[in-house]
């Protein structure tokens, strides 16, 4: 007989009900956790030494939306960045008005702290990224590489059947674009366009000589999964060209853990910062009643990210391994 592989277990969510999950491990030796929140209504972050503290450790709300106008409506998927000895976040915003036809036509919008401890200090609207178009747009994420800062975010051409491409721009302040505006992926694949044509929530991950950038795809019920690009880290991330496109989704709903529709991640590392941390949110069921975005049952999981042989990220490993695992004990 062979050796029988240990059994997968149901993934155990680190904390529930929060969708679009940005945790950031910081040099004051806290992990910092935002997320989208079931009521879609403020930006709330917490913090703990530990990912297991995250639990348990109080939300404080830093920022409301408002009663009517801009930034009134469905606030959506904050991150959280320290750039330049400051703390920003990044969010996307929607509008009321007495027809309500706003409420999805979303813009970008940034928020700033100079306080060392995020969760004091005064938050200061820096106002609106403006990009190209002004058309909806929402998930924008930062990174710095080789010395720059870039942005990259999902939007919706006037020009191009669909609801989001992903485009890449460099900034000369962490609230303002400048140069080239590069759309690196547009659905395309069937994947990518089940109920709705998605590219969106994008995350960048380093390893050695390769640059990565994970997205989501299709609709927000189980359908929803994710996909990847690569570019070479001495490349010009600006130009497409440079980014490589995997065919195939690199994670999708897995019934046999009950995890359904994966997707919107971003990383962090570990305690000791040896071991990257792939941090998304999925449901533990299937079928839903009405629209999936009122659902609130879209919960953070963190597993170890794992490699394959040739250096690529292993997000079916990384799952895998984590159903094994004891989780959160």
């Amino acid at each position: 007989m062979g050796v029988q592989q240990e059994e997968l277990r149901v993934i155990k969510p680190l904390i529930e009900q929060r969708a679009d999950p940005f945790i950031c491990r910081h040099s004051d030796g806290y992990y910092y956790f935002v997320a989208s929140v079931p009521e879609y209504n403020r930006i709330e972050i917490r913090r703990a030494q530990d990912l297991v503290g995250l639990i348990t450790s109080a939300p404080v709300v830093i920022w409301r939306k408002r009663e009517t106008g801009i930034l009134s409506a469905n606030i959506w998927a904050p991150e959280l960045h320290f750039i330049d000895g400051k703390w920003y976040v990044y969010f996307a915003a929607a509008h009321t008005s007495e027809t309500t036809e706003g409420l999805f036509d979303h813009r970008m919008y940034v928020l700033e702290n100079e306080n060392a401890n995020p969760l004091e200090g005064s938050w200061t609207e820096r106002g609106q990224v403006r990009t190209a178009w002004e058309s909806f747009s929402l998930d924008a994420t930062t990174f710095e590489h080789n010395g720059s800062l870039y942005y990259v975010w999902a939007q919706k051409d006037p020009e191009i059947e669909g609801n989001s491409n992903l485009y890449i721009s460099k900034m000369s302040n962490p609230w303002t674009l400048i140069g080239a505006q590069t759309m690196i992926t547009m659905p395309e694949y069937d994947w990518e366009i089940i109920g709705y044509k998605v590219n969106e929530g994008a995350a960048f991950v380093r390893k050695d000589n390769r640059v990565f950038l994970t997205y989501s795809a299709s609709a927000t019920d189980f359908n929803y999964c994710m996909g990847l690009l690569e570019a070479d880290a001495d490349s010009d991330l600006l130009d497409a060209a440079s980014w490589r496109k995997s065919k195939v989704p690199v994670l999708t709903t897995d019934e046999s853990i009950s995890m359904y529709g994966p997707g919107h991640n971003s990383f962090t590392v570990s305690e000791t910062g040896e071991k990257t941390l792939f941090v998304f949110h999925a449901r533990t069921y299937k079928h839903i009643v009405g629209d999936p975005l009122y659902d609130p049952n879209r919960h953070t999981f963190v597993a170890e990210l794992l490699w394959t042989d040739d250096g690529r990220p292993d997000f079916r490993g990384s799952v895998a391994a984590l159903a094994r695992s004891v989780q959160y004990e």
